[in-house]
């Protein structure tokens, strides 16, 4: 693995906040009503357990892709984030092994599960980004991307905590705009974190098993 790879790269929040903020210019109300529909489908889905999990990958999958696009101000539509759909033993099959890491993270102790969830974070990123790649490759892939930026990431998610709050204010109103300047901010993080570190982290082999193992008993 290249040093490229290995590298901790400095990536500054703020402007990947903002250079969300400038990608939803004009999109706002679009990415609004995307994650009204979002929210509503997934809200009727979750009545039945089963089908909750079943759907989760695909939409999973689905966001990324209208993230990925919005931050990187291609066209987007409020049915992209069906599209995981098209792909759906992929998609599922990387949400059911990232439910079987992290939730065996949390059986030991709490925080290798946080540990474990922060280095899976970038998975349908990955698999938005490559057509051809496996579930396991692409939770390979951004275990290797996560490395020494796993507290950024996690960060970087606290930074909407206060937006989130004044949310409730607006009986919750307010989320279906924040959801996508988060979602959009994300994808940044994963778009300059593939960038910096080469764009593709290739197959990391048995490095990640071990690394993850080491997560469960530490």
């Amino acid at each position: 693995m290249s040093n490229s790879e290995n590298q901790i790269i400095d990536i500054p929040q703020r402007q990947l906040m903002a250079e969300a903020r400038h990608a939803l210019e004009g999109k706002w109300g679009m990415a609004a009503a995307t994650f009204f529909v979002y929210t509503l489908v997934t809200t009727v889905a979750s009545v039945v357990p089963l089908v909750t999990v079943i759907v989760g990958g695909p939409f999973a999958l689905g966001v990324a892709i209208f993230a990925l696009r919005l931050g990187r101000g291609e066209e987007v539509e409020l049915n992209n984030i069906f599209d995981g759909f098209q792909d759906f033993g992929r998609s599922l099959a990387a949400y059911l092994l990232m439910i079987f890491f992290v939730v065996a993270g949390l059986v030991f102790f709490i925080v290798p599960g946080i540990v474990i969830g922060l280095g899976l974070s970038q998975t349908f990123f990955i698999l938005a980004d490559d057509k051809n790649i496996g579930p396991v490759d692409a939770l390979k892939h951004s275990w290797e991307l996560m490395k020494g930026h796993k507290f950024d990431y996690f960060i970087l998610g606290l930074r909407f905590l206060p937006l989130a709050l004044l949310c409730l204010l607006t009986l919750g109103i307010g989320l279906f705009w924040l959801a996508p300047y988060m979602q959009t901010t994300l994808a940044n993080f994963y778009d300059a974190l593939r960038i910096a570190k080469g764009g593709s982290a290739g197959d990391m082999g048995d490095p990640f098993v071990d690394d993850i193992s080491q997560h469960l008993v530490d």
